[in-house]
Protein backbone atom coordinates (compact mmCIF):
# COMPACT_ATOMS: atom_id res chain seq x y z
CA UNK A 1 0.00 0.00 0.00
CA UNK A 2 0.87 3.79 -0.24
CA UNK A 3 -0.34 6.32 1.56
CA UNK A 4 -1.71 9.77 -0.60
CA UNK A 5 -3.17 12.90 0.27
CA UNK A 6 -6.76 12.60 -1.48
CA UNK A 7 -9.72 14.83 -2.17
CA UNK A 8 -12.66 13.67 -2.65
CA UNK A 9 -14.77 17.55 -2.56
CA UNK A 10 -12.70 20.69 -3.68
CA UNK A 11 -13.02 23.53 -1.24
CA UNK A 12 -10.43 24.41 1.70
CA UNK A 13 -7.17 22.70 3.29
CA UNK A 14 -9.54 21.02 5.21
CA UNK A 15 -10.45 19.07 2.07
CA UNK A 16 -7.52 17.12 1.56
CA UNK A 17 -7.40 13.57 3.43
CA UNK A 18 -4.15 11.18 4.27
CA UNK A 19 -4.79 7.65 3.23
CA UNK A 20 -3.91 4.57 2.39
CA UNK A 21 -4.33 3.13 -1.72
CA UNK A 22 -3.06 0.90 -3.46
CA UNK A 23 0.54 1.37 -4.41
CA UNK A 24 0.06 1.53 -8.63
CA UNK A 25 1.56 -0.21 -11.29
CA UNK A 26 3.57 1.02 -14.28
CA UNK A 27 2.04 0.12 -17.52
CA UNK A 28 3.39 0.14 -20.80
CA UNK A 29 6.03 3.23 -20.98
CA UNK A 30 5.08 4.00 -17.59
CA UNK A 31 7.54 3.91 -14.71
CA UNK A 32 6.89 3.68 -10.73
CA UNK A 33 8.86 6.18 -8.54
CA UNK A 34 8.98 6.43 -4.92
CA UNK A 35 9.17 9.78 -3.52
CA UNK A 36 11.72 10.84 -1.45
CA UNK A 37 10.54 14.33 -1.66
CA UNK A 38 7.07 16.23 -2.84
CA UNK A 39 7.50 20.09 -3.97
CA UNK A 40 4.34 22.64 -3.42
CA UNK A 41 3.18 24.89 -5.84
CA UNK A 42 0.47 27.57 -5.88
CA UNK A 43 -1.15 25.39 -8.85
CA UNK A 44 -1.78 22.71 -6.24
CA UNK A 45 -4.22 25.02 -4.28
CA UNK A 46 -6.06 25.93 -7.51
CA UNK A 47 -6.47 21.77 -8.22
CA UNK A 48 -7.69 21.85 -4.43
CA UNK A 49 -9.97 24.48 -4.88
CA UNK A 50 -11.86 23.40 -8.18
CA UNK A 51 -10.31 26.47 -9.71
CA UNK A 52 -8.48 23.73 -12.00
CA UNK A 53 -10.37 20.96 -12.64
CA UNK A 54 -9.85 17.13 -12.09
CA UNK A 55 -11.97 14.11 -10.99
CA UNK A 56 -12.23 12.94 -7.76
CA UNK A 57 -11.29 11.36 -5.27
CA UNK A 58 -7.88 12.99 -6.71
CA UNK A 59 -4.69 13.02 -5.39
CA UNK A 60 -2.93 16.60 -6.19
CA UNK A 61 0.61 17.42 -6.60
CA UNK A 62 2.43 18.49 -9.77
CA UNK A 63 6.20 17.69 -8.84
CA UNK A 64 8.76 15.61 -7.21
CA UNK A 65 12.23 13.79 -6.87
CA UNK A 66 13.17 10.44 -5.90
CA UNK A 67 14.16 6.84 -6.86
CA UNK A 68 12.70 4.53 -10.01
CA UNK A 69 11.29 1.33 -8.44
CA UNK A 70 10.21 -0.47 -11.34
CA UNK A 71 9.37 0.20 -15.26
CA UNK A 72 6.67 -0.95 -17.55
CA UNK A 73 7.05 -2.61 -20.74
CA UNK A 74 8.98 -0.55 -23.27
CA UNK A 75 10.85 1.97 -20.93
CA UNK A 76 14.75 1.68 -21.91
CA UNK A 77 16.27 4.57 -20.65
CA UNK A 78 15.35 4.61 -16.95
CA UNK A 79 16.16 1.50 -14.63
CA UNK A 80 15.37 0.55 -11.24
CA UNK A 81 17.32 2.17 -8.49
CA UNK A 82 17.95 5.63 -10.85
CA UNK A 83 17.40 9.15 -9.05
CA UNK A 84 14.77 11.08 -11.17
CA UNK A 85 12.50 13.76 -10.91
CA UNK A 86 9.83 15.36 -12.79
CA UNK A 87 7.24 18.76 -12.83
CA UNK A 88 4.11 19.67 -14.69
CA UNK A 89 1.02 17.15 -15.32
CA UNK A 90 -0.82 14.94 -14.23
CA UNK A 91 -1.26 15.50 -11.03
CA UNK A 92 -0.44 12.81 -8.68
CA UNK A 93 2.51 13.77 -6.44
CA UNK A 94 1.29 13.71 -3.03
CA UNK A 95 2.02 10.52 -2.50
CA UNK A 96 5.10 8.11 -1.35
CA UNK A 97 5.01 6.14 -4.84
CA UNK A 98 3.06 6.96 -8.08
CA UNK A 99 3.33 6.03 -11.49
CA UNK A 100 4.26 8.75 -14.33
CA UNK A 101 4.87 8.48 -17.63
CA UNK A 102 8.92 7.57 -18.32
CA UNK A 103 9.18 10.50 -21.09
CA UNK A 104 8.50 13.36 -18.15
CA UNK A 105 11.15 12.63 -16.09
CA UNK A 106 14.54 13.43 -16.27
CA UNK A 107 17.54 12.04 -14.63
CA UNK A 108 19.07 14.16 -11.49
CA UNK A 109 22.28 14.75 -11.39
CA UNK A 110 24.25 13.35 -8.31
CA UNK A 111 25.15 16.97 -7.32
CA UNK A 112 21.51 17.70 -6.73
CA UNK A 113 20.10 16.07 -3.62
CA UNK A 114 16.03 15.07 -3.77
CA UNK A 115 14.66 18.40 -1.48
CA UNK A 116 16.56 20.17 -3.47
CA UNK A 117 14.89 18.81 -6.72
CA UNK A 118 11.39 18.56 -5.74
CA UNK A 119 11.62 22.52 -4.83
CA UNK A 120 12.96 23.76 -8.00
CA UNK A 121 11.56 21.00 -11.10
CA UNK A 122 8.51 23.20 -11.31
CA UNK A 123 9.51 26.36 -10.42
CA UNK A 124 12.52 26.73 -11.84
CA UNK A 125 11.89 25.66 -15.09
CA UNK A 126 9.29 28.25 -15.00
CA UNK A 127 12.06 31.08 -14.87
CA UNK A 128 13.90 29.28 -17.40
CA UNK A 129 11.30 29.93 -19.84
CA UNK A 130 10.38 32.80 -19.10
CA UNK A 131 13.55 34.67 -18.66
CA UNK A 132 14.78 32.63 -22.12
CA UNK A 133 11.81 32.03 -24.30
CA UNK A 134 8.52 34.14 -23.29
CA UNK A 135 10.83 36.90 -23.13
CA UNK A 136 14.54 37.04 -24.10
CA UNK A 137 16.18 39.46 -21.14
CA UNK A 138 19.09 41.06 -22.34
CA UNK A 139 22.03 42.38 -20.35
CA UNK A 140 21.21 45.80 -19.14
CA UNK A 141 17.51 45.66 -19.53
CA UNK A 142 15.36 46.37 -16.30
CA UNK A 143 12.40 43.78 -15.30
CA UNK A 144 9.82 43.69 -13.20
CA UNK A 145 8.84 40.43 -11.09
CA UNK A 146 5.67 40.11 -8.42
CA UNK A 147 6.47 37.62 -5.63
CA UNK A 148 10.13 38.67 -6.01
CA UNK A 149 10.15 36.76 -2.39
CA UNK A 150 8.49 33.62 -3.60
CA UNK A 151 9.97 30.37 -5.22
CA UNK A 152 9.85 31.13 -8.65
CA UNK A 153 10.59 34.81 -7.64
CA UNK A 154 13.91 34.56 -6.05
CA UNK A 155 14.74 32.07 -8.90
CA UNK A 156 13.91 34.73 -11.25
CA UNK A 157 16.02 37.56 -9.31
CA UNK A 158 18.94 35.35 -9.26
CA UNK A 159 18.91 34.30 -12.70
CA UNK A 160 18.22 37.26 -14.17
CA UNK A 161 20.92 39.28 -12.04
CA UNK A 162 23.33 37.00 -13.18
CA UNK A 163 22.67 37.76 -16.61
CA UNK A 164 23.44 41.00 -16.31
CA UNK A 165 19.73 42.64 -15.63
CA UNK A 166 18.41 44.99 -13.49
CA UNK A 167 15.54 43.26 -11.15
CA UNK A 168 12.76 45.42 -9.71
CA UNK A 169 10.62 43.61 -7.38
CA UNK A 170 7.68 43.47 -5.77
CA UNK A 171 7.00 42.33 -2.51
CA UNK A 172 4.56 42.48 0.32
CA UNK A 173 6.38 42.75 3.45
CA UNK A 174 10.00 44.55 4.46
CA UNK A 175 11.02 41.10 5.44
CA UNK A 176 10.41 40.28 1.99
CA UNK A 177 12.16 43.06 0.44
CA UNK A 178 14.94 42.04 2.56
CA UNK A 179 15.34 38.70 0.56
CA UNK A 180 14.39 39.79 -2.63
CA UNK A 181 17.55 41.90 -2.60
CA UNK A 182 19.63 39.50 -1.17
CA UNK A 183 19.09 37.23 -4.14
CA UNK A 184 19.65 39.65 -7.02
CA UNK A 185 16.99 42.12 -7.06
CA UNK A 186 18.59 45.54 -7.22
CA UNK A 187 15.72 47.27 -6.49
CA UNK A 188 12.33 46.33 -3.98
CA UNK A 189 8.73 47.57 -3.95
CA UNK A 190 6.97 46.86 -1.44
CA UNK A 191 3.21 46.33 -2.50
CA UNK A 192 1.59 47.63 -5.75
CA UNK A 193 -0.10 50.47 -4.69
CA UNK A 194 1.43 53.50 -6.79
CA UNK A 195 3.49 51.04 -8.78
CA UNK A 196 4.14 52.45 -11.78
CA UNK A 197 5.01 55.62 -10.54
CA UNK A 198 7.70 54.18 -8.44
CA UNK A 199 8.96 51.73 -11.25
CA UNK A 200 8.90 55.06 -13.60
CA UNK A 201 11.51 57.03 -10.64
CA UNK A 202 13.68 53.86 -10.69
CA UNK A 203 13.87 53.66 -14.69
CA UNK A 204 13.93 57.33 -15.05
CA UNK A 205 10.74 57.31 -16.79
CA UNK A 206 11.85 54.35 -19.46
CA UNK A 207 9.78 51.58 -17.68
CA UNK A 208 10.46 48.32 -18.50
CA UNK A 209 9.92 45.98 -21.51
CA UNK A 210 8.85 43.27 -19.52
CA UNK A 211 6.51 42.44 -16.27
CA UNK A 212 6.35 38.66 -15.13
CA UNK A 213 3.03 38.58 -12.84
CA UNK A 214 2.22 35.96 -10.97
CA UNK A 215 -0.62 36.93 -8.86
CA UNK A 216 -3.08 37.63 -11.65
CA UNK A 217 -6.26 39.91 -10.66
CA UNK A 218 -4.65 41.97 -8.22
CA UNK A 219 -1.73 43.76 -10.15
CA UNK A 220 -2.83 42.97 -13.96
CA UNK A 221 -3.80 46.54 -14.43
CA UNK A 222 -0.83 48.26 -12.54
CA UNK A 223 1.88 45.95 -14.00
CA UNK A 224 0.43 47.36 -17.73
CA UNK A 225 1.05 50.61 -16.50
CA UNK A 226 4.99 49.80 -16.20
CA UNK A 227 5.64 48.43 -19.64
CA UNK A 228 7.28 50.38 -22.09
CA UNK A 229 5.77 50.73 -25.35
CA UNK A 230 6.07 46.95 -27.00
CA UNK A 231 6.15 45.58 -23.90
CA UNK A 232 5.46 42.38 -22.57
CA UNK A 233 2.84 41.48 -19.73
CA UNK A 234 3.63 37.62 -19.19
CA UNK A 235 0.67 36.96 -16.62
CA UNK A 236 1.78 33.57 -15.21
CA UNK A 237 -0.28 33.21 -12.02
CA UNK A 238 -3.44 33.99 -10.35
CA UNK A 239 -2.64 33.73 -7.02
CA UNK A 240 -4.95 36.66 -5.67
CA UNK A 241 -7.84 35.48 -8.33
CA UNK A 242 -8.47 35.22 -12.05
CA UNK A 243 -7.41 38.27 -14.64
CA UNK A 244 -10.97 39.62 -15.29
CA UNK A 245 -11.57 39.72 -19.38
CA UNK A 246 -9.55 42.45 -21.07
CA UNK A 247 -10.25 44.44 -23.19
CA UNK A 248 -7.63 44.30 -26.14
CA UNK A 249 -8.24 48.05 -26.94
CA UNK A 250 -6.63 48.89 -23.86
CA UNK A 251 -3.10 47.19 -24.86
CA UNK A 252 -3.07 49.52 -27.89
CA UNK A 253 -3.94 52.52 -25.98
CA UNK A 254 -0.69 51.67 -23.61
CA UNK A 255 1.59 51.00 -26.33
CA UNK A 256 1.09 48.42 -28.35
CA UNK A 257 1.41 45.77 -25.83
CA UNK A 258 1.86 42.29 -26.02
CA UNK A 259 -0.04 39.81 -23.14
CA UNK A 260 0.74 36.34 -22.80
CA UNK A 261 -0.61 33.73 -20.42
CA UNK A 262 2.36 31.20 -20.49
CA UNK A 263 2.52 27.44 -19.13
CA UNK A 264 5.17 24.94 -18.39
CA UNK A 265 3.28 22.24 -19.95
CA UNK A 266 3.49 24.48 -23.33
CA UNK A 267 7.64 25.15 -23.23
CA UNK A 268 8.28 21.15 -22.43
CA UNK A 269 5.57 19.97 -24.60
CA UNK A 270 8.00 17.33 -26.65
CA UNK A 271 10.95 15.23 -24.85
CA UNK A 272 13.79 17.59 -26.57
CA UNK A 273 12.16 21.21 -24.74
CA UNK A 274 11.82 19.20 -21.35
CA UNK A 275 15.36 17.87 -21.28
CA UNK A 276 16.68 20.95 -22.67
CA UNK A 277 14.66 23.41 -20.19
CA UNK A 278 16.02 21.04 -17.13
CA UNK A 279 19.59 20.66 -18.38
CA UNK A 280 19.69 24.61 -18.47
CA UNK A 281 18.30 24.76 -14.75
CA UNK A 282 20.79 21.81 -13.76
CA UNK A 283 24.05 23.95 -14.83
CA UNK A 284 22.38 27.43 -13.28
CA UNK A 285 21.76 25.19 -10.12
CA UNK A 286 24.94 23.51 -10.15
CA UNK A 287 27.25 26.62 -11.12
CA UNK A 288 25.93 28.49 -8.47
CA UNK A 289 24.28 31.34 -10.36
CA UNK A 290 20.90 30.19 -8.87
CA UNK A 291 21.14 28.99 -5.24
CA UNK A 292 17.18 26.63 -4.46
CA UNK A 293 16.22 28.34 -0.63
CA UNK A 294 13.57 25.60 0.49
CA UNK A 295 12.85 27.70 3.58
CA UNK A 296 9.78 25.79 4.60
CA UNK A 297 9.84 21.80 5.14
CA UNK A 298 6.04 19.79 6.32
CA UNK A 299 5.82 16.01 6.19
CA UNK A 300 3.42 14.59 3.51
CA UNK A 301 0.54 13.97 5.97
CA UNK A 302 0.88 17.52 7.40
CA UNK A 303 0.18 19.26 3.43
CA UNK A 304 -2.97 21.07 4.87
CA UNK A 305 -1.09 23.38 6.92
CA UNK A 306 1.60 23.65 4.36
CA UNK A 307 -1.30 24.69 1.93
CA UNK A 308 -3.05 27.31 4.62
CA UNK A 309 0.93 29.07 5.30
CA UNK A 310 1.43 29.45 1.75
CA UNK A 311 -2.24 31.24 0.65
CA UNK A 312 -1.38 33.19 3.64
CA UNK A 313 1.34 34.60 1.73
CA UNK A 314 3.58 33.53 5.37
CA UNK A 315 5.92 31.13 2.83
CA UNK A 316 9.21 32.17 1.19
CA UNK A 317 11.31 30.71 -1.11
CA UNK A 318 10.19 27.15 -1.99
CA UNK A 319 8.22 24.64 -0.20
CA UNK A 320 8.32 20.88 0.12
CA UNK A 321 6.44 17.97 1.24
CA UNK A 322 8.72 14.72 2.82
CA UNK A 323 6.56 11.51 2.72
Amino acid sequence: MTRAIRIHGVGGPEVMSFEQVPTPQPGPNEVLLHHEAIGLNYIDVYFRTGFYKAPLPATIGMEGAGVVLAVGEHVTDLRPGQRVAYAGGPIGAYATERVISADRLVKLPEAIDFTTAAAMMLQGMTAQYLLHRTYRVQKGQSILVHAAAGGVGLILCQWASHMGVNVIGVVSTAQKAELALANGAQHAIISHANLASEVRRITHGAMVPVVYDSVGRDTFAASLDCLAPLGMMASYGSASGPVPPVDIATLGAKGSLFLTRPSLASYTASREELRAVSDDLFEAVISGAVKIQVNQTYALADAAAAHIALEARRTTGSTVLLP
